[in-house]
């Protein structure tokens, strides 16, 4: 009796906080999915670190040193960005699942760790304590126009054609991701992109995951995208891909103090030696670019994944998109203090959902595996990416039948959506699928006397894309 209503207790907790009834979903359905979105999103943890160490976060503050080790945890400095991605990661998803109550996760953006280190700090020579700075006044920007209600204005003023594009867009592009990580395609300096070497066996076990997730798929098996996972990191012990050697299983989390804090804000304004009116046109092209990437990689994820999910408002809007992208917003300022660059709401966060996710409980199931990852590193590593890439691939087709609504016959649509979709893979980028949409949307729609189909939010954004391209054309 005792044990019946302990029981009820417990679900009547996560009812309460969750509302999973309300949203059609249950506790084994929720915890599934936040597993699969972490199993997908795990390797951020190890590839920002070393990402950033690029950009002089290692022991000796080289740029661009690639001599270092690829998972050089024993070095303090990239020690202590892997400490700060996890710990951001999971303050950032806790409060995405407790306050927005939606099952998207927030990590550092691959795209913007890319930016802070091979624009920003190599580039433009900024050391990464002055990056880090700009980050944290663009985090201040984002909790500002999102607290004003611009961020949500941004996301209305979007057409409804476009809103489509980007979920189709983000499928091709998360699919190229989860073919380049498993080594399908590859770079080709005569033709830009190839097949891999299909005698690989790192290629052939991204075939066979692709093939194993694709049946339990076609097949409607419960946790197909999980499972894929695993039978496919198991398959990897036998083919010498899923290394099982020196794992550690338990390891007390590296120090956060060689970056918590290290914030360069009067380098960063006096940045080149020519004083604060002197460096303030690339400081404050710095951070739009960081606000506006961070904005539209935000935008594209949330109005994709609902999209695909069937999570918004029966006006067409992203359900607790305010919420949500407060939690963004809070998110990167406090990355940038623990010492990582941007965070995004994170486009494989599609994984968990496709599993059925649809409340704060997904998220918040990785947050916890967010901070157990900081001691049990040593296994969260076990997992290849050649196991997590056929979940991305299949994602990306699923995502890819957003683009069946968009209305083609109208060229004004067509090719901005053209545009968006393809730009996207095409770039290795969100934002710039967008910002091309937006750029392109206002010039047919003007050429044809069709102005009051454009917001004038519209305008504004692609005058600001417009301007970025031109400063800042990396």
């Amino acid at each position: 009796m005792n044990r019946d209503n302990t029981k009820d207790t417990k679900k009547s907790l996560f009812e309460r906080i969750f509302k999973l009834s309300e949203n059609n979903t249950n506790l084994k359905t929720e915890i599934l999915a936040g597993i699969t979105t972490f199993i997908t999103v795990a390797y951020i943890i190890f590839v920002n670190p070393n990402i950033l160490r690029f950009a002089g976060m290692n022991l000796n503050g080289v740029k661009g040193d690639a001599a270092a080790a690829f998972n050089a945890l024993n070095d303090p400095i990239v020690a202590s960005v892997f400490t700060a991605t996890c710990i951001s990661a999971a303050i950032g998803t806790f409060i995405m699942a407790l306050y927005a109550n939606l099952p998207f996760v927030l990590a550092p953006g691959m795209g913007l760790n890319a930016f802070f280190t091979f624009s920003v700090c190599i580039t433009l020579k900024y050391s990464w304590q002055q990056a880090l700075a700009a980050v944290f006044i663009s985090g201040i920007l984002f909790i500002i126009i999102t607290v004003t209600s611009i961020r949500e204005k941004i996301v209305n003023a979007l057409p409804h054609n476009l809103k489509l594009a980007i979920s189709g867009g983000i499928g091709l592009f998360i699919a190229l991701i989860g073919l380049k990580s498993g080594g399908i395609i590859v770079a080709n300096p005569d033709t830009l992109v190839s097949f891999g070497n299909f005698t690989n066996v790192r290629v052939l076990l991204t075939i066979i995951g692709i093939t194993i997730t694709a049946i339990l798929m076609a097949r409607g098996i419960k946790g197909a995208m999980l499972l894929g996972i695993l039978l496919t990191t198991i398959i990897g012990i036998p083919m010498g891909i899923t290394n099982l050697s020196g794992v550690k299983i338990l390891s007390a989390p590296p120090s956060i103090a060689p970056t918590l804090f290290h914030l360069d804000f009067k380098g960063l304004l006096g940045h080149g030696g020519v004083g604060v009116v002197g460096a303030l046109s690339s400081v404050l092209m710095v951070i739009i670019t960081f606000s506006l990437v961070d904005l539209f990689d935000t935008i594209g994820a949330l109005v994709g994944t609902a999209q695909k999910a069937n999570m918004l408002e029966p006006d067409g809007k992203v359900k607790n998109m305010h919420k949500a992208m407060l939690s963004d917003a809070v998110a990167t300022t406090f990355g940038s203090l623990l010492g990582t660059s941007t965070l995004v709401t994170c486009v494989e966060s599609t994984a968990g959902i496709t599993e059925g996710g649809r409340t704060g409980l997904t998220s918040f199931t990785v947050g916890i595996l967010f901070v157990l990852s900081l001691f049990f590193s040593g296994i969260v590593g076990i997992v290849p990416p050649e196991a997590t890439a056929p979940a991305l691939v299949i994602v990306g087709a699923l995502m890819l039948g957003a683009i069946k609504e968009i209305d083609f016959s109208d060229f004004t649509e067509a090719l901005p959506v053209f545009f968006t979709i393809a730009i996207m893979p095409f770039s290795y980028s969100i934002a710039n699928g967008i910002a091309s949409g937006i750029i392109f949307y206002p010039i047919v729609k003007l050429a044809t006397g069709k102005r009051k189909e454009v917001h004038p939010i519209i305008y504004i954004l692609a005058a600001l894309f417009i301007l970025r391209f031109i400063l800042l054309p990396h």
